[in-house]
């Protein structure tokens, strides 16, 4: 476990507990592959960012039946639809109408397979989407926008962004810990993401011993996404209703 040095490091130093969260993409791809990570990160809380049109009956079942798992929308088919360019299921040729209607279909075919257990949270594919997509996740009542953090920030009113900062899969363990070491230093939160299609059993073994260390630190807070969000939406309006004082 030498490669979590620096996360360890970083939260003994740390003046305050730091929030931190595990979202894990593309369920619906790699079944069996995403129930062997939700049982590895089980001292954890854990997001999991849906495919509406990927998941089938029995891994809905089983989802709605674990309730220290957190569920919510990942895009509609997870279909790149620009012509040139980096990948986009919801990106700068899409006109409004067209991506409404892939989010409505996405919430309603996840509404009929998991129910209420979906949250009002929304992660586009390759972590990638534009203004308009905003505009139309604030009007359908989406409440969190996720994305890299490394995305310019929309600042829509009504939709609180919450970023993941690194990625289990394409960093290697060194770099991955030091860049989660430096956003626990500023204070987080500190956002986590996976892709459990794509992780060997190494990235398995190496994500427990991430959520372990996260469980068991006194300096980190193991946090659902959408509970991060409102709480961080509530200490923002008792600040802001303390400055107008």
């Amino acid at each position: 476990m030498r490669w979590l040095a620096p996360i360890a490091d970083a939260l003994d130093a740390a003046p305050e507990p730091v929030p931190v969260f595990f979202r894990d993409d593309d369920a619906g791809w790699g079944d069996e592959r995403l129930l062997v990570l939700l049982e590895v990160l089980a001292a954890v809380p854990v997001d999991v960012a849906v495919i509406p049109s990927a998941l089938g009956d029995e891994l809905a079942r089983d989802l709605r039946g674990r309730r220290g798992v957190g569920l919510h929308q990942h895009g509609c088919s997870h279909v790149n639809h620009e012509p040139a360019g980096r990948k986009h299921e919801f990106g700068p040729t899409r006109p409004e109408a067209r991506q409404r209607a892939d989010i409505v279909a996405g919430r309603e075919r996840l509404a009929a397979l998991l129910g209420d257990r979906v949250d009002p949270i929304f992660t586009p594919p390759w972590n990638r989407c534009t203004a308009v997509t905003g505009h139309c996740l604030v009007e359908l009542g989406f409440e969190v926008l996720s994305r890299e953090s490394r995305a310019e920030p929309l600042r829509l009113a009504g939709l609180r962004e919450l970023p993941v900062h690194v990625d289990f899969v394409r960093l290697e363990p060194a770099e991955l810990a030091r860049r989660a070491a430096a956003t626990i230093g500023a204070g987080g939160p500190l956002g986590v993401m996976l892709h459990h299609e794509v992780m060997d059993a190494a990235a398995m073994h190496r994500a427990g011993e991430l959520a372990d260390l996260v469980a068991a630190h006194p300096a980190a807070l193991p946090a659902r996404m959408l509970e991060l969000a409102r709480s961080a939406g509530a200490r923002a309006a008792r600040a802001a209703r303390a400055g107008a004082a």
